[in-house]
């Protein structure tokens, strides 16, 4: 049954409009009604005068059959809107299908454009929202939120009762600080805690079981390693860090985040450290936080355990190698949430259209199921969480039962390089835990003070050749530029023959970065050294593009 009590005086006041809009001398003809018309036959009144013509003589020939008339059709309407939604290559077409119904429901033609992955619509909501020249729904991720609300880029949705039939952690992600619910959720992600069946008959209860068993599979020459991390520890590890009591942010009596209490270099998150270092100089532990050296370690059988997402289960199962996803992670860690949902546009003049679109067409066990079975990832809609016959999505799904939804906050996007480089500097010994983590965290904090506003940098795969700590930071010191009398940027730089990649950042974290295009979020610019070079780069700010030139 469809639920239009909120629109009901939507409508009213919307047709009220156009009638008095409609009024006057100077009004246009109002339109022919939607219905087909009704033709009346003539009656003929009745006679007792005899006939004039004589009755024909009855014959053998059948009756020719009446000539039916054509049926009036009926008259056009013109769409009283157009809703456009800005969606990924796997969810356009599912959307796409919803459009007709819409249309004969409200009779507003739905617009679906494909904007190719989810990481791209960001960008462009953030440039067209603000001209009108934006989407009326825009698929996205909860840790947008942060940025948009704080630019006034996405409008709170009322779900209308319906907040019960999701998984209350997936509301959670997208309700903001304000307590406004910002995003209908539709899938979830978190890392599953994979074991191999073959080496394994059970999934270990604890971090150091890990180990255990991860000694005695090496001492029997069976595997390299007990387990290995993929690219980004923070993200990738965080079920270990949390297991140890370590966490990003803290939270206030009412589980908003709070910026002002950094864990990084807590004694949980500084322990969990130490546990990972200890187990690469233990050599149970490869030292580089690797995604293809992890998988590949995992599916030819080298680690009887990793931790992994629904995104790689494709290559998993394509890999043949025997597993099966654990139903909790070691010691309870939890591993970050990450939340896909449908956002409005608060500059949309189509709000409570799109609304509706989204409680009364999307939110429905037919097209939740369809989001669930293209998107390999577990739903965020109950019935069809509860319904799924896939054994490791089900397994991920309580794996995250207690997942931490990724912080929403804008000063999640000061977290990201310090706390990776914090955790690999310590794992490659170059510092120790609690050096590494306690720099790690007064570099969050300045950047959330402020302290590296003005900053032009260049976060990229070479700084470790430039004297930072680890690539892709964007508040290493080394890297950034200085200003110029001319109003330009430059860095100059001794790099190794090499390929190297590198972005534009500003401010000292990722919030605004610019790519070889000179736009927000844009491509990596590409850098090949045939030799050994002396680099210098040149930055404007007008442009936000990079000229590069080498000796």
């Amino acid at each position: 049954m469809k639920k239009k009590h909120f629109l009901t005086l939507f409508f009213v006041l919307f047709f009220a409009l156009m009638l008095t809009a409609c009024g006057g001398a100077d009004a246009e003809p109002t339109p022919p009604s939607a219905e087909e018309p009704v033709v009346e036959e003539p009656v003929e009144e009745p006679t007792d005068e005899p006939a004039d013509e004589p009755m024909e003589e009855p014959t053998d020939e059948p009756a020719a059959e009446p000539t039916a008339e054509p049926e009036a059709e009926a008259p056009a309407v013109e769409p009283v809107a157009i809703l456009t939604i800005w969606a990924d290559d796997t969810r356009t077409p599912i959307l796409q299908g919803l459009a007709d119904d819409f249309l004969a429901e409200y009779n507003v033609e739905v617009v679906v454009e494909d904007l190719g992955v989810v990481q791209d619509i960001r960008s462009q909501v953030i440039i067209a929202a603000p001209a009108g020249e934006g989407p009326d729904i825009y698929i996205g991720v909860h840790d947008w939120l942060g940025a948009l609300v704080e630019s006034g880029l996405v409008a709170p949705i009322e779900l209308g009762g319906i907040e019960d039939q999701f998984v209350l952690s997936t509301l959670d992600a997208f309700t903001y600080t304000d307590g406004n619910l910002y995003g209908l959720p539709y899938a979830s992600e978190n890392l599953g805690f994979f074991y191999n069946t073959d080496l394994v008959s059970e999934p270990p209860a604890t971090w150091e079981e890990v180990l255990e068993i991860g000694r005695e599979l090496q001492g029997e020459g069976l595997v390299e390693y007990a387990t290995a991390v993929s690219t980004g520890p923070l993200y990738n590890a965080l079920p270990i860090q949390t297991a140890f009591g370590g966490y990003i942010f803290g939270q206030d009596e009412n589980g908003a985040w709070n910026p002002d209490d950094v864990g990084l270099d807590s004694d949980g998150e500084v322990a969990a450290v130490a546990w990972m270092t200890g187990a690469v100089e233990e050599g149970l532990m490869p030292e580089t936080f690797d995604y293809e050296t992890a998988h590949s370690l995992f599916e030819t059988g080298q680690i009887p355990f990793l931790m992994a997402g629904p995104w790689a289960l494709d290559r998993i199962r394509a890999s043949g190698v025997p597993y099966a996803v654990a139903e909790s992670f070691p010691d309870d860690g939890a591993p970050f949430l990450g939340v896909q949902g449908f956002m409005i546009n608060p500059f949309s003049e189509n709000v409570l259209l799109a609304q509706a679109f989204l409680t009364e067409f999307v939110a429905t066990e037919e097209v939740m199921q369809l989001l669930y079975e293209t998107g390999l990832r577990p739903s965020a809609y109950i019935p069809v969480l509860e319904a799924t016959d896939d054994p490791d999505l089900k397994a991920m799904g309580l794996a995250g039962a207690n997942a931490m939804p990724m912080p929403n906050i804008p000063e999640m996007g000061s977290v990201w390089a310090a706390a990776d480089n914090g955790i690999t500097l310590a794992v490659t010994g170059e510092q120790t835990a609690e050096e590494a983590m306690a720099d790690a965290a007064e570099q969050v904090r300045a950047l959330i003070r402020g302290a590296l506003a003005g900053m032009v940098n260049l976060p990229g795969s070479y700084q470790d050749q430039a004297g930072c700590g680890a690539q892709w930071d964007p508040a290493c010191q080394a890297t950034a530029m200085e200003a110029g009398d001319d109003g330009l940027y430059t860095l100059v730089v001794d790099l190794p023959a090499g390929e190297y990649e590198f972005k534009v950042a500003l401010d000292g974290d990722w919030t605004t970065n610019y790519g070889s295009d000179g736009a927000q979020d844009g491509p990596n610019y590409a850098l090949s050294l045939a030799s050994d070079s002396t680099v210098t780069f040149t930055y404007d700010p007008e442009t936000h593009l990079v000229d590069i030139a080498t000796e």
